[in-house]
């Protein structure tokens, strides 16, 4: 059921995967894979929070959107399955782009949500282009840099094993702390290592050879006064692939992440061997909405960008109320944590 949806719907990715919904059970959710025949599904995933009990399907359903008809009778479905879970609302993120067309496909009773839902902006690269037109797309400076990594000597590894996981939960916990984000839990990061397996790696970057101070240039022989060991770790990122495309899902950098191009050797290399694997979109998952310089991924949004590529915007995320009062109460909760969190 799930490989001819995604044969049939080829802009899924792993937020609509059966292994997605085992993580959400694992993590304390309860997931609900909907097969609507012809090649349809929704994975439904029941979450009860502080705010509410909801019905998510992030990046979906995977339907027919053009066909109007049966667009309403797949959500009359779910409306079904939202009232006897007891849920609030429905909230969804179809892959689709915004667009006025695209606007006018939704089911009746969409209303924009309050809050964003998994990457709703972001740049997606094109990995079958070659590699010379991948590193001529980028930006002059972002090329500069890759090329700068491979001056410097930066090693790249990838893997998956639970040590590894664990060693890129601790750091990027000092990296939420730095930059004022609530990362994955060590328990998440777990789910997404033993249900993805080796479809979920962390690349790490590392020196292979002392570099000086300011990050600049290789020593030769033996290191005196201040300089950055050998093997001292740079940065990492946690990669999920899925069907046609691979998402840059996590993110973690040590104290030499601004002194040195680790970020962009690792996305050079991935990009390398996710293009060697035969997946057709790389997803770097998130960059600020346009016109938001103030936005909180507004750093992250020039670096990413600097890598060329389609800079995508998802429709928002859109609610389906099922209880209106207990709606009113989730919608003054999260434009509070909007404001809060700088995403708006």
């Amino acid at each position: 059921m799930t490989k001819y949806a995604f044969i049939k719907h080829e802009e899924g990715n792993f937020l609509q995967s059966e292994e997605w919904g085992e993580v959400a059970n694992l993590v304390g959710h309860k997931a609900i894979l909907k097969d609507f025949g012809q090649g349809d599904l929704a994975l439904l995933i029941i979450k009860s929070a502080r705010r509410g009990r909801y019905l998510e399907i992030p990046g979906g359903p995977l339907i027919d959107w053009d066909n109007k008809t049966r667009v309403e009778e797949i959500f009359s479905e779910i409306r079904k399955i939202a009232k006897l879970e007891k849920c609030a609302f429905i909230r969804f993120r179809p892959q689709l782009k915004n667009t006025p067309e695209n606007l006018q496909k939704l089911p009746k009773g969409s209303r924009p949500a309050p809050f964003h839902l998994h990457a709703q902006n972001t740049v997606i690269l094109d990995l079958e282009k070659t590699e010379d037109e991948l590193l001529s797309n980028m930006r002059r400076q972002t090329r500069y840099e890759v090329r700068r990594s491979g001056k410097l000597e930066l090693l790249v590894e990838s893997g998956n094993s639970k040590e590894l996981f664990e060693e890129f939960h601790k750091v990027q916990v000092e990296t939420a702390k730095r930059q004022n984000f609530i990362p994955p839990s060590l328990d998440e990061l777990e789910a997404y290592r033993e249900i993805f397996r080796d479809n979920a790696k962390i690349y790490v970057v590392k020196t292979s050879k002392p570099i000086s101070s300011d990050g600049k240039k290789l020593i030769e022989g033996e290191p005196s006064g201040d300089f950055i060991p050998e093997n001292s770790t740079i940065c990492y990122g946690l990669f999920i692939d899925y069907g046609s495309e691979v998402e840059y899902f996590e993110a973690a950098s040590t104290e030499y992440g601004h002194l040195l191009p680790g970020a962009y050797a690792m996305l050079w290399a991935a990009m390398k061997d996710y293009k060697k694997k035969g997946i057709k979109r790389f997803n770097l998952w998130g960059i600020a909405p346009p016109n938001q310089p103030h936005h909180r991924y507004a750093g992250v949004t020039t670096f990413k960008t600097g890598f060329g590529g389609e800079q995508v915007e998802f429709i928002h995320a859109q609610d389906i109320v099922i209880n209106p009062l207990k709606y009113q109460k989730t919608k003054i909760i999260e434009n509070i944590r909007k404001k809060v969190r700088h995403l708006g």
